[in-house]
């Protein structure tokens, strides 16, 4: 399952409507309506979400998944991680809004960016998807317990051609915030069209590491 969040996809959340708290929600509904403990996957900007909604739901995670998402700590925020980020293209090419509620990412650097590994048609499909990233969620630090989001397990998938998030600053997040594994993909920053079959193998063998025990906990 891989749920579209508030503004993203075919929702139509009010760009002023959406922020961490109404991503982490989103999840925490899907998390609710599961009988079992799940794995949950964040991907890039995923990672923030997962994170927060592990805060709320602990005992409904058997472990998250980071693909090469933003790992970050109790009161940090997206935006500090990337902004140190001198090897990344995506944010020296993003574009504000005048009034500091959205982002955009110019045109011609956006398949550079997410997409380089990927034929021309997958690139094409996944960009006609994207739309405007309201500034909220990036600018607002978690709020992280260690009897809640740190009881969950956590798994961090490093893409080592990243280009929207190095794979230095990927290690650095890891590092700081340590997994019980790390795995590595030797893709850009969507291998769910570069390398799906790859990165199947890769959860299913994170899937049979960590079986449902925590049912009931």
């Amino acid at each position: 399952m891989a749920p579209d969040l508030p503004g993203h996809g075919r929702d139509e959340t009010p760009l002023q409507q959406v922020s961490l708290r109404a991503y982490a929600d989103r999840v925490c509904e899907l998390l609710d309506a599961q009988t079992d403990p799940v794995i949950l996957v964040g991907h890039s900007m995923g990672g923030i979400v997962i994170s927060q909604a592990a805060e709320y739901r602990p005992q409904k995670i058997r472990v998250l998944v980071y693909l090469s998402a933003f790992l970050v700590g109790n009161g940090e925020t997206l935006l500090q991680h990337g902004m140190r980020d001198d090897e990344s293209l995506l944010f020296p090419n993003l574009v504000t809004a005048p009034d500091q509620s959205y982002q955009t990412i110019k045109d011609n650097v956006i398949r550079d960016i997410f997409y380089a590994d990927c034929t021309a048609e997958e690139a094409k499909q996944a960009q006609e998807r994207l739309r405007l990233q309201a500034s909220a969620p990036a600018e607002t630090p978690l709020s992280l317990n260690e009897d809640a989001y740190g009881i969950v397990p956590r798994v961090y998938i490093e893409c080592l051609r990243d280009r929207a998030i190095s794979p230095e600053i990927q290690k650095g997040m890891y590092t700081a915030m340590p997994c019980a594994q790390v795995l590595s993909l030797d893709t850009g920053h969507s291998p769910f069209y570069a390398a799906p079959a790859e990165l199947a193998r890769i959860l299913i063998a994170v899937a049979a590491q960590f079986p449902n025990d925590r049912a009931g906990q």
